[in-house]
């Protein structure tokens, strides 16, 4: 009977996710694109970027943080028909994010040196410096396009990101092609061709939303409402109250897979490299759940903004579900096929063995990555992001790496102990979320304006 109830919301969930799905498995596709590429030039290659990948990604997840803060505002506003207070918001969050993002380039660049004090190989730290500079010159424009999406998304329209990222996809693997080894006439950069590729892709992918923004039909309804006089401090506190904590709740949780990466490296780079070419594949499956994710966000802000109470807990649920089911196949996939996925990334056997041996982790780890990532995206919603960041403190920093280490270290599991460590965290983190929405979904059902998910 539940189910059947919950057929409408699967299809409308769908909707809005697939787009979604095909827009984030875009992004990671240009960090899968550069692995498997690089990975061809050797183990230190790929082990660089690795360390570089997961240093940058602190800068990026904080950056994201605000302009996802951007995205219950505006999905509540929406569900309100108030068009003006929409363009207001996404005109404030453009100027929000582009300060941010001048101010985090300047303050990692100075930090640079730090880098070579993380007990990493040597060989590791060089050439992974200039791939490191060119994700860094990328901020500004990364956290112009991801502005431009969650304002798009949050009224709906979630197609304009999904072709954008994947034309982007499309020329950064030619450019990939030219510029790591060398094809054409073009300079041979190896891993710094792989940086200056992805920084040229998130330059045109940046300017092209932003023109389809104020060009698009249904969205320059919102832009038109733009001025210099609104430009408002409480519009800008608002996004930033909400934007800081999925900040922290987004830097902790990548805090920890950055941790977990530089512990793996203090064992070698063969487990780092393993550890690169496991991420990668969890990531690419990481962005299907974030899609239907994304949707239950959307979905429950405008759910939440007419006040139909409780069509944002059907949403909510069949969210869950969807995840459940996808990421139980990848989780069966990845152990089934743990031999056979490692070679294409690396041909050094000692890779291959320990990376095999991750993907039963990884595949543990599925379930858990999915089911957090929607009752996460279920509270952002709501706009209840502070509670967040203190579950993902505790899920992460109290437990996951403590627990990483103790496996890893002190009981020589090595970076199988490390990624065990991870999926207990994104347990703890799971239960935690949906019980968070369940309780402060119940004030609202006596309320509701309409029992029917709409």
């Amino acid at each position: 009977m539940l189910i059947k109830k919950l057929i409408p919301c699967y299809k409308r969930n769908l909707t809005l996710a697939i787009p979604i799905i095909l827009s984030q498995v875009g992004q990671v596709m240009v960090s899968l694109v550069d692995t498997l590429m690089v990975g061809q030039l050797g183990t230190t290659e790929l082990a660089s970027i690795a360390f570089a990948s997961s240093i940058y990604m602190l800068v990026f997840i904080f950056g994201l943080g605000f302009s996802l803060g951007q995205t219950p505002h505006t999905g509540k506003a929406f569900g309100r028909k108030q068009w003006r207070k929409i363009g207001v918001l996404f005109q404030n969050a453009l100027l929000l994010n582009t300060v941010l993002s001048i101010v985090l380039f300047v303050i990692v660049f100075l930090l640079r040196p730090l880098l070579y004090h993380l007990n990493q190989p040597e060989n590791v730290i060089e050439v992974s410096m200039p791939y490191f500079n060119w994700l860094l010159a990328s901020t500004i424009p990364v956290l112009l396009f991801f502005t431009c999406r969650q304002f798009a998304e949050g009224v709906g329209n979630t197609t304009i990101a999904m072709w954008i990222t994947l034309s982007g996809n499309v020329i950064n693997i030619g450019l990939n092609y030219l510029l790591i080894f060398g094809k054409f006439g073009f300079p041979a950069l190896g891993v710094e061709g792989a940086g200056t590729a992805t920084f040229i892709v998130r330059v045109l992918m940046a300017f092209a939303f932003i023109f389809s923004v104020f060009k698009h039909p249904a969205l320059n309804k919102f832009t038109g409402y733009f001025s210099l006089k609104k430009f408002y401090i409480t519009a800008l506190k608002k996004l930033t109250a909400t934007g800081f904590p999925i900040s922290g709740q987004l830097i902790v949780e990548s805090l920890a897979y950055s941790l977990s990466a530089i512990m793996i490296g203090w064992i070698n780079e063969v487990n780092l490299a393993a550890h690169q070419i496991v991420l990668q594949m969890a990531s690419a499956t990481f962005m299907v759940g974030l899609g239907v994710a994304s949707a239950c966000t959307i979905r429950i802000s405008h759910q939440f903004g007419s006040r139909h109470y409780k069509a944002s807990s059907m949403a909510a649920l069949a969210s869950l579900h969807l995840v459940t089911a996808f990421m139980a196949i990848t989780a069966i996939l990845f152990i089934v096929f743990r031999h056979r996925i490692p070679p294409l990334f690396s041909n050094d056997t000692d890779v291959i063995q320990v990376a095999a041996q991750l993907l039963i982790i990884a595949g543990i780890f599925q379930l858990f990555d999915g089911w957090q990532t929607v009752g996460l995206a279920a509270l952002r919603g709501l706009a209840d992001v502070t509670f967040s960041m203190y579950i993902a403190f505790i899920s992460y920093m109290v437990i996951a790496l403590p627990v990483g280490y103790l496996l890893g270290f002190t009981w020589n599991m090595g970076s199988v102990g490390i990624w065990t460590g991870l999926c207990i965290g994104l347990m703890a983190a799971s239960v935690a979320y949906r019980l968070r929405f369940l309780f402060t979904m119940k004030k609202y059902y006596l309320i509701d304006m309409s029992a029917a998910p709409r």
